[in-house]
């Protein structure tokens, strides 16, 4: 037999689930918070979005929607969705694999973030010149090597 939550604990466990934790992943949450053992599936009896969760009451299923809709609009509350946040981790990171010699390790972080700044791991790609101008056509090569004439020509 299974102890009846809270609300306290219920409201818990529908926010994480409405952040995309995994219910295995809320179930030890729920346990380091409140210290009660909750199987994942129970957790996942929280989910609306899950078919264990369609019996789920209203009050819960609208706080899951209001959760996952303010989770999915405000991307500025998680640390890692900027970029500097990202490239102080990457710093920190780099000089730890320096530290341990792991050279190979440090200039795989280092390329990484170069790809941080170069843009790379983004969605914008630069394909105009300033303004939205064409990007200057490239210089044509230069044949710096002259073959003899020896008289042929």
């Amino acid at each position: 037999m299974v102890a009846k939550l809270s609300n306290e604990v219920k409201t818990f466990i529908v926010q994480a689930l409405a952040c995309f934790d995994t219910p295995s992943v809320v179930a030890t949450a729920v346990k380091k918070e409140f210290g009660l053992d909750i199987s994942r599936q129970l957790a996942e009896s929280h989910d609306p979005t899950k078919r264990t969760g369609r019996d789920l009451a209203k009050r819960w299923k609208a706080l899951f929607e209001e959760t996952r809709k303010a989770f999915l609009e405000d991307t500025a509350a998680i640390g890692i969705s900027h970029r500097s946040v990202r490239l102080r981790a990457l710093q920190r990171m780099a000089a730890k694999a320096e530290d341990m010699g792991n050279m190979q390790l440090a200039t795989q972080i280092l390329r990484q973030a170069g790809e941080e700044m170069g843009g790379a791991l983004t969605n914008r790609r630069e394909l105009t010149g300033k303004d939205g101008k064409d990007l200057p056509a490239a210089p044509a090569p230069v044949n710096i090597f002259q073959l003899p004439d020896n008289g042929r020509g």
